[in-house]
């Protein structure tokens, strides 16, 4: 790939996976812009490992807590942060349920249907509006139920289907269960660690059995994503301290009608994706695991 397409790639799934202004429904826009052949599943999930890392590190010291806690669980020792670890891995079970059915029906690759993109971003960006306008800011992440997680976990299910946005859909069930706007995009982000490491560990998996190896153009973008990710989440949450979500709200309302009218004004479409699933040269084909989009 050239170093502009690297970079693109990069840099808008890097952001857009924070924000919660729906990644796929930016990733779909890039081929029109531009021209560029599609980049491969297997480019795809270095750059979610990119994000992944990205969440990690800017939440060290809660993935930190969170360890120590199931650590102690192990030993027999109930504490705070072992239950909030609990409650993230009951609030996973809903996505890996769904992803594996969605797997097994052979579910069309939604994510090139423009149209399915442009209604959700519109259509969950009125539903962030409502649940930020109705919901108090009461809660912190210390007040996470079992059921409050099993609620965020099932919005996060929600998100394999493109144009919802993971990070929209999650912090957008959390402000309908009144949490702060910062702390529901905290837990949100830790909600987000496992589903995103097993889709990743499992497309890896599937990749090496056939035969894709690891380039430096998708080292690149796994790096630049990581990096253009650190700084998105930093810049949100520290903008969910001040305002509210409504500039959110209508960027997503831009970014839906603008699909919409290339789908319905233009008849845009994308071909399909590519039997080779590697990335550009590498023509093993891969059965990637759905991701959160």
């Amino acid at each position: 790939m050239p170093i502009e397409q690297i970079i693109v790639l990069a840099v808008v799934q890097g952001i857009t996976e924070f924000l919660p202004i729906s990644s796929s429904g930016h990733l779909i826009l890039i081929p029109f812009l531009t021209g560029w052949p599609d980049q491969g599943q297997f480019t795809d999930v270095m750059s979610h490992l990119g994000t992944l890392l990205a969440v990690l590190i800017y939440f060290w010291r809660d993935v930190w807590h969170l360890i120590l806690g199931t650590l102690n669980l192990f030993r027999g020792k109930i504490t705070d942060q072992g239950r909030l670890a609990l409650y993230i891995l009951a609030g996973t079970i809903p996505a890996v349920l769904f992803g594996f059915t969605l797997k097994k029906l052979n579910v069309p690759d939604l994510e090139r249907n423009i149209t399915v993109v442009a209604w959700n971003t519109v259509f969950y960006g009125v539903l962030m509006l409502v649940a930020d306008m109705y919901g108090k800011q009461v809660k912190t992440i210390n007040d996470v139920t079992l059921k409050n997680a099993l609620v965020i976990g099932c919005a996060q299910a929600l998100a394999l289907i493109p144009g919802t946005s993971r990070s929209g859909v999650t912090m957008t069930a959390a402000r309908f269960l009144n949490f702060t706007r910062p702390d529901a995009a905290r837990f949100s982000f830790l909600l987000g660690i496992p589903a995103t490491a097993a889709a990743i560990v499992l497309t890896l998996g599937d990749a090496v059995k056939s035969g894709c190896h690891i380039t430096t153009d998708e080292l690149m973008v796994a790096a630049f994503t990581f990096i253009a990710g650190i700084l998105a989440i930093a810049f949100l949450m520290n903008l969910l301290r001040r305002i509210s979500f409504l500039p959110f709200v209508l960027y997503r309302m831009a970014l839906g009608g603008f699909l919409l009218v290339l789908v319905y004004g233009y008849g845009a479409h994308l071909s399909p994706a590519p039997e080779g699933n590697c990335g550009p040269g590498q023509p093993a084909s891969v059965q990637s695991a759905p991701a959160p989009q």
